[in-house]
C-alpha cells in the first residue's frame, strides 16, 4: 500500500515548526528520521493531512555533557549514539540498546526523539529512558517543559506530548560511580521487533544492589519500570528473594499476544530476563541456572 495524499512543509526553525503544528493541530505529523512514521503511513495506520519535516533543524542535533547531565538533541541519530564517546562514558546502556535497533539503514536515519515520540512498546530506547531516569524536554506554545520518562509514555503509540508540542531533547543523569548495566532482548532474528526485552541499571555494593532499575519492553502497551526491582534492593540476593521478585514482576506484566508470541511466552521471557540480569549484574551465574536459553 501507499500513503494517502498529504501536504508537506519543511520547518526552518523550531519556532517555525511550532507555528506549523499550532496551525494544523492533530492533523499534522512531525517527520524526523521517518523510519517508523513512513511505514505506518504506507499501511494507512496514520493518515496526516500534513507532514512537518524537522530533519534540517541543526539546533536539535548533538550530544553534550552539561555538569552532571548528558543532553542529547532530539534529532541525534541512532548511529551517532553508537559512535559517541560521551554516550559510552556516561550512558553506555544507550549504546548497547541501539546496537539492537533494526538494521544499519534504519540506524543511519532513525533518531532518538522520533523513537521516543513514536512510543512503540517494542522499542528499545523508551525502556532505556526509564532505567536511566531520563527527562524528556518538549517545547510548545506555552514554552518549554520537562517530563520525567516515567510520566511520558501513556500507552501504545501514545505519549504526554500534545499535538502542538515538539520533543527537542532528552536529558540523562551521568552514570554514578559504581553503575553497571545490562541489556538483552529476545527476537526471532536480530533486527526484528523484540518479543521481550530488558534495559537495566544497577549500583552494586558488596554483591548486593544498592540501586536497581529494570526497564522492560515488548511486554505491555508501554515500557515498564518494574516495581519488582525494589524486592531486590538492599537485600541479600538468594533464590528465595529472586523468586519473590519474579512473582512480583508477573503481577505487573500485561503482555499482549500477536503473531510473534503469546502472552504466556512474553511473561516467561520477561522472567528469564530478570533472572539473567540479576546474575549478570552481580556476576553470580548460579542465579541463572536452570533457565531455558
Amino acid at each position: 500500500m501507499k500513503a494517502a495524499a498529504f501536504a508537506y512543509a519543511r520547518a526552518t526553525s523550531v519556532v517555525n515548526a511550532l507555528e506549523l503544528l499550532a496551525a494544523h493541530g492533530d492533523r499534522a505529523k512531525v517527520l524526523s528520521g521517518g523510519q517508523s512514521l513512513m511505514p505506518a503511513m504506507n499501511l494507512r495506520l496514520v493518515s496526516p493531512d500534513i507532514l512537518v519535516d524537522i530533519g534540517g533543524l541543526h539546533e536539535l542535533h548533538g550530544i553534550t555533557v552539561k555538569g552532571d547531565v548528558l543532553v542529547i538533541g532530539a534529532l541525534t541519530r541512532h548511529v551517532d549514539l553508537l559512535r559517541s564517546p560521551e554516550v559510552a562514558a556516561h550512558a553506555p546502556l544507550l549504546r548497547d540498546a541501539v546496537a539492537h535497533v533494526a538494521h544499519p539503514a534504519i540506524r543511519n536515519r532513525g533518531t532518538i526523539g522520533g523513537s521516543l515520540a513514536h512510543a512503540d512498546p517494542a522499542s528499545e530506547l523508551p525502556a532505556c529512558t526509564l532505567a536511566l531516569d531520563a527527562t524528556i524536554v518538549v517545547r510548545g506554545p506555552g514554552g518549554e517543559r520537562r517530563i520525567a520518562a516515567t510520566d511520558f509514555f501513556r500507552g501504545i503509540y501514545e505519549t504526554a506530548l500534545s499535538a502542538e508540542e515538539l520533543l527537542v531533547a532528552v536529558e540523562f543523569p551521568v552514570a554514578a560511580q559504581g553503575s553497571t548495566f545490562f541489556f538483552q532482548e529476545f527476537a526471532r532474528r536480530h533486527g526484528d521487533y523484540a518479543i521481550a526485552g530488558l534495559a537495566a541499571r544497577a549500583i552494586v555494593k558488596d554483591r548486593a544492589f544498592a540501586d536497581l532499575k529494570l526497564g522492560f519492553f515488548a511486554v505491555g502497551d508501554r515500557p515498564l519500570l518494574a516495581a519488582a526491582a525494589r524486592r531486590l534492593t538492599d537485600v541479600s540476593i538468594t533464590t528465595a528473594t529472586l523468586a519473590e521478585a519474579l512473582a512480583a514482576l508477573a503481577g505487573e506484566l500485561n503482555p499482549q499476544g500477536d503473531q510473534q508470541a503469546s502472552p504466556v511466552m512474553r511473561r516467561h521471557l520477561a522472567g528469564v530476563l530478570l533472572r539473567r540480569s540479576v546474575a549478570t549484574l552481580l556476576a553470580r551465574p548460579e542465579l541463572d541456572v536452570g533457565v531455558a536459553r
